[in-house]
């Protein structure tokens, strides 16, 4: 598999990973950094929750899409409660055009699924496997996998047990998408907004006991980056990385 990272952190770019070239792993950045003719190949977008920064890139790409699905739209996929609020507060005529209705429903560019945890989505040749994480508001992280490969991405979480359990008994894990947001003078910003900072970071991934996996991490917050940056070389773990933008990783 291959993960597009598209969103660099401190150009205060929002976070989407594209993977295989056909699905969205959340959509922070899909107009803002992929062209017409990667949006095109878009087949599914993984919602992780419905905060902005996760969910912005689907009104222009719905817009972008008009009349090129042919009648197949693109799959966006969320928890149920994450359907309803993209539905009823983004997508409601008022803010954005219904684009699951219109401009008929036969040829609608989008077309909204929810998903269950921890239920596998099958998704052109990969399978996602959403799992309840520990954010302000109802979340899930991702395992992602096909027949060789896996990769963990934890979505927007504070500390977190479930998926991290899940990612050590894949035995095809390759990669780990963690977030981490705040430094560490700031861990009860943290706690009360439900994100990770590098010492807590460390906590997961004693709990994930994969230390063989290259961890990638992303979500760093623009204000507090040299500070994060400085709190995760102090971990002296050797296969963290920073992702930057347009990143393309092979799995």
């Amino acid at each position: 598999m291959t993960t597009d990272s598209r969103g660099r952190p401190h150009e205060c770019k929002a976070c989407g990973f594209l993977v295989n070239g056909t699905c969205m792993v959340d959509a922070g950045s899909i107009t803002g950094s992929l062209v017409e003719s990667e949006q095109n190949k878009i087949r599914n977008v993984l919602l992780s929750h419905a905060h902005f920064d996760h969910i912005k890139g689907v009104p222009l790409l719905a817009d972008n899409m008009v009349g090129r699905t042919h009648g197949t739209p693109i799959n966006i996929w969320g928890l149920p409660e994450v359907v309803h609020l993209v539905r009823q507060h983004i997508f409601n005529g008022e803010i954005y055009p219904d684009f699951a209705r219109l401009p008929t429903v036969e040829v609608a560019p989008l077309t909204f699924q929810p998903f269950l945890d921890e239920k596998p989505i099958q998704l052109d040749g990969i399978e996602a496997v959403p799992v309840r994480v520990n954010h302000s508001v109802p979340a899930v992280g991702f395992l992602v996998r096909d027949e060789k490969t896996a990769f963990l991405y934890s979505g927007d979480t504070a500390e977190t047990r479930r998926i991290w359990e899940l990612g050590k008994e894949e035995r095809r894990l390759k990669a780990a998408f963690i977030e981490t947001s705040f430094p560490n003078d700031l861990k009860d910003v943290a706690k009360a907004s439900g994100h990770l900072t590098p010492e807590t970071l460390r906590g997961e991934l004693v709990k994930l006991g994969r230390p063989d996996v290259p961890v990638y991490i992303y979500h760093l917050k623009p204000s507090y980056l040299e500070r994060i940056k400085t709190d995760l070389n102090a971990l002296r773990l050797p296969n963290l990385h920073l992702l930057e933008e347009g990143q393309v990783i092979t799995l």
